[in-house]
């Protein structure tokens, strides 16, 4: 996943439904002496049955607690869309404007407390680590950076083929992967993790081998091409951006219909379009264990 430069403005056309990280604050600093439980934090995002088409989705949101022993205060931070979902997996197609329009950022929130109630009862609280005062602080640094740098939201994984060995050719940027990316810094920092079994959620597509079609300006700039503008249009056309988390699912299931019946997806990705060839079994749902990671311990002197 490309890092850029910085975080753009984003366009007052993108509205979000809900407000981005609404009692946030700034990571506060911690004294070097203080000692901070890390908590993993899972919930699902929303459960449902679609026949026996997908059955039961384990849609999990990640987000990592802090509690300091010096003042007893608990702290969250998750990544997560600026604009919902929706908007970060499908364009609007505005009236007047030949490219499709991406309202699409994700952002890290940090907040006091832990919604333990919301945690427990549906999903997951537990302890994964310690670490030191100093190593928050140096987390929190991390964390600006990697929020200036790693800007849009990528809802999906693309691969070559269900076999766990297989050809990764675009890697989803989401809440899950901001946590492990946290994970792995704390552990770099000499954070010692637990044992324990963690999984996350992937929606993958399986495909042949990508083919770059270029950016906006190549396609619907003047010179562009106009079969393959009026192509990408016509894909997009059936999914709306503004919409609630079932109507999200509902056209997951419209594009899941054009992408067997056509084999083909256009994916937008780094600010560049590409073509899918898509192939069987097109797209899945996985719910899968990814390990903590293991850091390591003289770095800090831990």
């Amino acid at each position: 996943h490309r890092r850029f430069d910085f975080r753009p403005k984003t366009d007052p056309y993108c509205q979000a439904r809900y407000t981005f990280c609404p009692t946030g604050s700034a990571i506060p600093v911690m004294k070097e002496e203080d000692v901070i439980e890390v908590y993993r934090l899972q919930a699902p995002v929303w459960e449902f049955k679609y026949g026996d088409l997908l059955g039961h989705l384990k849609i999990m949101h990640d987000a990592v607690g802090f509690k300091s022993s010096l003042t007893g205060k608990n702290y969250t931070m998750e990544w997560y869309e600026l604009f919902q979902l929706g908007n970060c997996t499908f364009p609007h197609l505005r009236p007047g404007m030949d490219a499709p329009f991406w309202c699409n950022q994700g952002a890290a929130c940090f907040y006091e407390g832990i919604d333990d109630a919301h945690w427990k009862a549906n999903g997951t609280l537990v302890l994964v680590s310690t670490i030191s005062g100093t190593m928050f602080n140096e987390m929190a640094k991390w964390v600006k950076y990697d929020n200036e740098t790693g800007i849009y939201y990528e809802t999906w994984t693309v691969q070559a083929s269900p076999d766990k060995k297989s050809t990764v050719w675009f890697d989803s940027y989401e809440c899950s992967k901001f946590i492990l990316r946290t994970y792995q810094k704390l552990a770099d920092l000499g954070a010692v993790f637990k044992k324990i079994q963690t999984n996350y959620t992937s929606i993958i597509l399986f495909s042949g081998e990508p083919i770059y079609l270029g950016n906006e300006t190549s396609i619907f700039g003047p010179q562009g091409n106009k079969t393959l503008a009026a192509a990408i249009r016509d894909f997009y056309n059936p999914f709306k951006p503004h919409q609630s988390v079932r109507e999200f699912f509902v056209d997951l299931f419209k594009i899941i219909d054009h992408v067997i019946l056509n084999h083909q997806f256009y994916l937008f990705y780094n600010l560049e379009y590409w073509f899918l060839p898509m192939k069987s079994p097109y797209l899945k749902i996985i719910y899968e264990e990814v390990p903590l990671p293991v850091g390591n311990k003289a770095s800090f002197g831990v």
